[in-house]
């Protein structure tokens, strides 16, 4: 028997991975992992916002971040305002607002186009897997590890894991695009 225990976590993380891109993209809704990650200058270091302020949803289209150091504030204003998220800062005394404008069509469609490329990305690093997997498998053949017959098994079967991990590579980005069209 072959085991595949490597293809499969694999998999889970590339899932994860897109999932963690699917959440950057803007789908009008307003959500703290569109800038969480963001890296702000903070006392020279690039530093992920999440680590230096409060992020929180005020309403379905506005993004509250108060920081822990008020020094900060223009240094986290600066960080959204040169991000390609395409939206403006708003600073007042001691938070930021971070009003979601209304997505339009061509900005939609950028962002399916953006959700696709992700999509390929991964289906491509799930692919690099397989073909080591299936190379590994070939060689255990040629060493005599392995039977003819069990080869081609094995190659069925990591098909159908590959084909299950894609499945739900595609799932993920159906919902994403519909969210991002609705």
């Amino acid at each position: 028997m072959y085991d595949f225990s490597k293809i499969k976590n694999r998999g889970e993380e590339i899932k994860e991975w897109l999932k963690k891109e699917y959440s950057v993209l803007r789908t009008g809704m307003a959500t703290p992992a569109l800038v969480e990650n963001l890296p702000v200058d903070s006392y020279g270091v690039k530093t992920p916002l999440k680590h230096i302020a409060a992020i929180s949803v005020e309403d379905a289209r506005t993004i509250r971040i108060s920081p822990w150091d008020a020094s900060s504030l223009k240094d986290i204003e600066k960080a959204i305002a040169v991000s390609n998220l395409g939206v403006q800062p708003i600073a007042d005394k001691e938070t930021i607002r971070v009003a979601l404008p209304e997505l339009t069509e061509e900005r939609r469609k950028s962002l399916v186009k953006i959700l696709n490329e992700k999509l390929e990305e991964a289906k491509i690093s799930l692919r690099q897997e397989r073909d080591e997997i299936w190379k590994d498998i070939q060689e255990k053949e040629r060493a005599g590890e392995i039977t003819e017959d069990d080869k081609y098994r094995f190659k069925d079967d990591l098909q159908e894991i590959v084909d299950g991990i894609v499945k739900d590579l595609e799932a993920a980005a159906k919902r994403k695009e519909e969210e991002i069209k609705s």
